[in-house]
């Protein structure tokens, strides 16, 4: 058995990773620009996306259907027997049941889908724990039920933004809707539920109780444990850099990333958003 994995964009791993691993490739999601389309990091930058936001129609679109296919007969002209295609939540993007649909067009290789009920690094740790569980020569089966035990189990993931417009936009708002009183700076604290769609989990008043409000509630899952975080931020680094030096007072932290939000969730939430997902180690 040879086993490679496909994701999207949305995962938010870097570039130099997925280059790293001859057996996982990333696929773009799209992002329109006045009715101009571009693969998402790959043909846009973060400058140039949120640069244009506020200045002319951008929104975002599922990747191209001929990448998806290049990619799955470059793997059967190398020999692997099965794909893994972990894709962000279905409820949040039509990218899963595109795949899906177009997944069964092929013969003589296997192809095992999973949606991830989420994004970002929460997509990026399955993705990686994945290839891990590769390398470990374990089954499908295992593999798959690996990925429950950290997206279920083992991972938080929260999000806060400045504004909700920029999710009401793009039909992202979930179950956030009518939640948040933005006259009265009460800004949300957002998870990913079970069912991969946004929900809110707290609210604190002003960003920087919105914050404390998040680390309580890591403290609160976590405890003393050991954890990996990564701290997705939109364009302002040092709002960044502040929050992961009170995590790192504050939790049992065994590695903080910092990670700009890819583009193409970031048309969703925003410029002024920060981020938080956390894994058991």
């Amino acid at each position: 058995m040879k086993i490679a994995v496909i994701t999207d964009s949305s995962c938010n791993l870097s570039l130099e990773y997925i280059k790293k691993h001859d057996n996982l490739t990333m696929i773009p999601l799209t992002i329109s620009i006045d009715g101009t389309f571009h693969r998402d990091l790959v043909e846009v930058d973060y400058q140039t996306v949120y640069s244009k936001l506020d200045q002319t129609k951008v929104t975002t679109s599922l990747p191209l259907p001929q990448d998806f296919d290049d990619a799955i007969k470059a793997y059967k002209k190398a020999g692997y027997t099965d794909i893994l295609v972990i894709t962000i939540s279905s409820g949040l993007s039509g990218t899963f049941n595109s795949f899906h649909t177009m997944s069964k067009e092929y013969e003589d290789i296997n192809i095992h889908m999973y949606d991830s009920k989420t994004l970002a690094m929460g997509l990026g740790y399955l993705v990686k724990q994945a290839i891990t569980s590769i390398k470990e020569d374990k089954a499908i089966a295992r593999i798959i039920a690996d990925l429950n035990q950290l997206r279920y189990e083992d991972t938080v993931s929260l999000f806060t933004v400045e504004t909700l417009k920029y999710l009401r936009q793009g039909g992202r708002i979930g179950k956030v809707e009518g939640t948040i009183g933005e006259l009265l700076h009460v800004k949300p604290v957002i998870f990913v539920n079970d069912e991969g769609v946004y929900e809110t989990k707290s609210k604190g008043f002003g960003m920087k109780r919105t914050l404390l409000t998040m680390r309580k509630i890591l403290q609160k899952e976590f405890g003393n444990e050991e954890i990996e975080m990564t701290i997705h931020y939109g364009n302002k680094t040092e709002n960044a850099e502040d929050l992961k030096e009170k995590l790192q007072q504050s939790l049992n932290t065994k590695k903080i990333d910092i990670v700009q939000l890819t583009p193409v969730l970031g048309i969703h939430t925003g410029p002024d958003m920060l981020a938080i997902i956390a894994k058991r180690v």
